[in-house]
């Protein structure tokens, strides 16, 4: 069943919704609402005439026949001209819905087609806009990433400088014979020159670097901008795509289509997109050649700071060597020492625990003694229980007292080896104090790469 087959709803009109000017000269108007004026003179089809009636004994106005047939049918052939006329008249005004409705419907579907058209366009270039977009989010993000990466490198510079400074610096705790100007002193030295010129280069290049990213982020301006008005733009006209004749929130806004806000034509419109596009292009190969420079750069520095790094640490571990080999050694000796101390630790804990264990057995064996005491008469007799009893508590002092010599034994051994261990401690804190001046002051702090880790692959060198 299609939409005009339906039934018939009468409805009232409301001031939202004014009848047009048009419809209303289509509809036939009746200004007399009288039946009488309606009919004309059909109702004048004869004059009543009295009769009496017996069974009232009154006189009643009577029509003929003749005149109620008459009446029939006058009433019959107006029916029938009234609705030849609203058949006409009902024809005439469907005909009228049907043209008007398809003309209304076309121009709408039109419309439809064209903001659909209009929304591909939009999503095209809005698409091509957040390419763009990303791919400047990302080269920033790169960019200011290797800007972060040379900060830190040239951060982190000042730590193996302040290492080759501090080094040669204690050097000069050397005694002796050992104030040599060796081969170790003049690689730092070295070391300290190559360093200071590294920041340098570093320092001149976060400076363009910086310059650079302010260039990105202006041409990723805008191309946000752009992409903000496509997306706002696109949203509304997808929206109107979307609308219906039942959809809500429609409403009248007159003369609104003798407004033209247009300030740009399509040509131009596309014109201001793709210039923008060419900006951000531009701007990312010279970002993408600075980072080249500044990889290279990083590169240069971490392998001749790692070559003069390498040279000092090997001279330093040929100095170290004969020292760290009797410091091991020691160092073994302690680990047997205090693994005998935790032995004798734990002998001590058990022969305080058996001695403990002694005390309940000897307070049943006296308890029983001393119960035995209250014995009346002959029965206070030296029995072999009385005579038991008495080895028992006998034999458990005895015993304790094996046992506390064992525990004085034991914790003067112990304190023998604790002793003990205090002279291997001391003996191999000499030596450390030995391996101080190149092993833990200088060597360490140069076991790695006195770099931050997380600076990038290219300053994770291997430790030496």
């Amino acid at each position: 069943m299609s939409y005009y087959d339906l039934p018939a709803v009468a409805r009232t009109r409301t001031p939202m919704t004014p009848l047009s000017p048009e419809m209303s000269k289509m509809l036939p108007y009746v200004n007399d609402k009288t039946t009488t004026r309606h009919l004309g003179n059909s109702l004048d089809v004869g004059h009543a005439k009295a009769y009496y009636n017996p069974a009232s004994k009154s006189v009643y106005n009577r029509y003929s026949v003749g005149d109620w047939g008459y009446s029939n049918n006058t009433h019959f052939k107006l029916s029938d001209k009234e609705r030849s006329y609203g058949e006409r008249l009902r024809a005439d005004a469907w005909r009228a819905i049907k043209e008007t409705d398809a003309r209304t419907r076309n121009r709408q579907n039109d419309v439809t087609k064209r903001l659909g058209e209009r929304v591909y366009d939009i999503a095209f270039w809005k698409g091509e806009l957040n390419t763009e977009i990303n791919q400047m989010a990302t080269e920033i993000e790169n960019l200011k990433e290797y800007r972060r990466t040379l900060e830190h490198a040239l951060g982190d510079t000042a730590n193996p400088l302040h290492v080759s400074e501090e080094c040669l610096m204690h050097r000069e705790k050397r005694r002796g014979i050992d104030l040599v100007n060796d081969d170790v002193e003049k690689n730092l030295i070295k070391e300290v020159g190559i360093i200071k010129k590294c920041q340098e280069k570093m320092k001149r290049l976060l400076d363009k670097a910086a310059a650079q990213i302010k260039v990105d982020r202006a041409a990723q301006h805008a191309l946000d901008i752009d992409s903000k008005d496509k997306h706002h733009a696109q949203g509304l006209d997808d929206r109107m795509q979307q609308l219906r004749n039942s959809s809500g929130g429609i409403g009248y806004f007159p003369s609104i289509e003798s407004v033209d806000n247009t300030i740009t034509i399509p040509e131009t419109w596309a014109k201001y997109t793709q210039e923008n596009i060419a900006r951000s292009q531009k701007e990312r190969a010279a970002s993408e050649r600075l980072r080249g420079e500044i990889d290279s750069l990083m590169r240069a520095c971490a392998n001749e700071m790692w070559n003069i790094f390498n040279a000092v640490n090997n001279a330093f571990n040929t100095r170290i060597h004969e020292t760290t080999d009797a410091r091991n050694k020691l160092q073994a000796h302690l680990q047997r020492t205090m693994q005998e101390i935790f032995d004798m630790e734990r002998n001590i804990s058990l022969l305080r625990k058996a001695i403990q264990d002694k005390e309940n057995p000897m307070k049943v064996a006296q308890t029983r003694l001393d119960e035995r005491t209250r014995r009346i008469n002959v029965e206070v007799c030296n029995d072999p229980v009385m005579k038991s009893l008495k080895n028992e508590v006998d034999e458990i002092r005895d015993s304790i007292i094996m046992l506390k010599q064992s525990l004085k034994e034991a914790e003067l051994s112990l304190a023998r080896l604790m002793k003990t261990k205090a002279v291997l401690e001391n003996d191999i804190g000499v030596k450390e104090n030995s391996l101080k001046v190149d092993s833990q002051l200088c060597m360490g702090m140069r076991k790695g790469f006195p770099m931050d880790p997380k600076v990038g692959p290219i300053f994770q060198m291997p430790t030496c």
